[in-house]
């Protein structure tokens, strides 16, 4: 099979749309002048891409984001192909396409590289060795969600049962905190609380090995940890998520990146007021609202990030407090960014300081 397609596509200027799929993929080769000269399928693993791309001489390969879309992109660059991931939001003609299948959405990918990559919003994946690091943040993640899952089940337990379990963090809770509970109760819960506590051991070995990651390998993390309210899985979450802080022409552009700024969606004299775009890698933009929620919280440092919060917080409104925590998490993403480029020192007060000097 191999040996005869490739012998067909012996073409210069070869456009190919790649349909990524979990066993199987779909591709289609276009030839300069957009024309089909093959479709076929291939597994979805290095060795089914590696004999049929490398067959193939130097060609433009676009396909979408998706689990699969990281390694195989890679491997296709290192075979010498130049490689197109497309934003899989972006490209709608495919998405909402009412005639949706594997082959017509190879032929579209296709030929959208093939006339104007940037209607497929390319995007670029991080480095193998970024990727293998976020693996662990997003390893830790899963835990973490069942711990709270278990937590506020024995919570909702308890209420039923006219109870209730002592006030605490889901990090502290364990079998202790039950003893306040009738016996049968604390009999019925016990595996649950057993089971949280082995999930803490687990976060904790997390823990350490972020910590470990951080220190040894990615030393500009502690630029980032300058700001209070930003711990090691933030700072070091933000790192390997952007991977290469060049990638963007100024920081504001970061905030963007993570899809914090507000929608848009003119027309005319219409202006309409839109949420923030959630374009971004979803982890971290909860991660970077977490720490502005610190920053606005009780315990957040005085700084020019909260005085600004704070005062956009008291404009009143009923969604007052949250769009404070949105705007405030966007120029977090901002403030890390230029902190990381510069390697300047953290001034919390920074524009208290001009306004003193220029008072002087």
């Amino acid at each position: 099979m191999v040996s005869s397609n490739t012998r067909r596509c012996k073409e210069p200027k070869l456009t190919i749309g790649l349909d990524l799929g979990d066993r199987t993929s779909h591709y289609c080769i276009l030839d300069e002048a957009g024309s089909v000269i093959l479709e076929h399928s291939l597994p979805t693993t290095p060795k089914g891409i590696l004999q049929v791309s490398s067959g193939i001489p130097r060609s433009r390969i676009a396909l979408e984001t998706g689990t699969h879309s990281p390694w195989v992109s890679r491997q296709l660059t290192q075979l010498g192909h130049e490689v197109i991931v497309a934003h899989a939001r972006n490209v709608r003609l495919i998405g909402e396409s009412s005639r949706k299948d594997d082959q017509l959405d190879t032929r579209t990918l296709a030929r959208l590289a093939r006339i104007d990559p940037g209607w497929l919003g390319p995007v670029r994946h991080r480095s193998a060795k970024a990727q293998i690091h976020l693996t662990v943040i997003r390893a830790r993640a899963a835990p973490v969600s069942a711990r709270t899952a278990l937590v506020n089940a024995a919570r909702g337990l308890t209420k039923s049962y006219g109870e209730r379990l002592k006030k605490c963090g889901t990090g502290q809770m364990n079998r202790e905190i039950a003893k306040a509970l009738s016996q049968e109760l604390r009999d019925a819960l016990e595996p649950l609380l057993r089971e949280v506590e082995s999930l803490n051991e687990r976060i904790d070995e997390y823990d350490r090995r972020i910590e470990q990651i951080a220190k040894e390998v990615y030393p500009e993390v502690a630029l980032l940890q300058q700001v209070k309210g930003v711990g090691t899985l933030i700072a070091l979450t933000y790192v390997l998520t952007l991977d290469d802080p060049h990638r963007f022409r100024r920081s504001r552009d970061a905030g963007c990146f993570l899809g914090l700024r507000p929608g848009r969606r003119n027309s005319g004299m219409s202006e309409p007021q839109m949420h923030i775009s959630k374009e971004g890698d979803r982890y971290l933009r909860t991660l970077m609202v977490q720490g502005a929620h610190y920053i606005l919280g009780p315990f957040g440092q005085d700084c020019d990030l909260r005085r600004w919060g704070l005062k956009l917080a008291e404009r009143g409104g009923k969604n007052a407090k949250k769009r404070a925590v949105v705007a405030v998490a966007r120029k977090l993403a901002v403030l890390l960014h230029k902190l990381w480029v510069s390697g300047e020192v953290y001034e919390p007060l920074r524009n208290r300081h001009q306004v003193v000097s220029a008072v002087a």
